[in-house]
């Protein structure tokens, strides 16, 4: 990897083609899903070592309840078991996770195990790690337009006093950097509902692979592509 590439902040991946990959391999969509959950683990631990300081991945959206039962039933397993094996690595990678979403519409078990992990995580100082569970963009800013209009009814909230940034602040990523890079795997170019606010500015970068053979390298082709992007805010070109 050389040694001058600027590393962006914060990446957040569109996981695509667990399904596709199992599939072309004679198995079944949910032995990528399990394929799948182990690539996220590597890439966490290569992205912090590569300088990344913020990974943020979309791992079931508010659409994929829509898909048949069986594969939904296994991915709820699937997650329940990620969140034990993640509570373990990020106490030995010192890794911050939380998760965003609609967490109410997730089981209580699921929502109990969220709340420890982040609780147990929050103070960590590795990888910010987000993980976007029952999520959608668009849910997410229905959301926090509830919350501040029901400020505004109640008279804690002037109208001129929304802006910009008391919107980020009532977003699922409060707190987060916006993403400087935007990966999606399998050859799909749509952002599918996946931060819509907060990719305003966001390089996107699509690759073939499917996620379950995503790979260190395959990090660094994306990283040395946005390199090579001519970073431009409102005209002027980023330092």
């Amino acid at each position: 990897m050389d040694e001058n590439l600027k590393m962006p902040r914060h990446v957040a991946i569109i996981l695509d083609g667990n399904g596709r990959w199992a599939k072309a391999k004679g198995m079944p969509r949910n032995y990528g899903h399990v394929q799948g959950a182990k690539t996220v683990e590597t890439i966490c631990e290569e992205a912090y070592k590569m300088g990344i300081r913020y990974l943020t991945v979309y791992a079931f959206s508010t659409e994929n309840w829509s898909r048949p039962q069986d594969e939904v039933d296994a991915l709820m397993k699937l997650l329940r078991n990620y969140m034990k094996n993640c509570l373990k690595t990020a106490e030995k990678n010192r890794m911050c996770v939380r998760v965003l979403g609609e967490k109410s519409g997730l089981d209580e078990d699921i929502r109990k195990k969220i709340e420890e992990l982040e609780e147990a995580t929050k103070n960590n100082d590795g990888l910010h790690f987000q993980i976007a569970i029952n999520y959608g963009g668009r849910d997410e800013i229905v959301r926090a337009v509830r919350k501040i209009a029901g400020s505004a009814a109640s008279g804690e909230l002037r109208p001129e006093s929304v802006t910009e940034e008391y919107i980020s602040n009532s977003l699922d990523t409060a707190g987060i950097p916006e993403p400087d890079l935007l990966i999606r795997t399998c050859n799909e170019q749509r952002i599918s509902n996946f931060l819509l606010w907060q990719l305003a500015y966001t390089e996107l970068y699509f690759t073939p692979v499917p996620w379950p053979d995503f790979t260190k390298e395959e990090l660094i082709k994306a990283v040395e592509a946005y390199n090579h992007r001519d970073r431009r805010y409102g005209g002027v070109k980023e330092e």
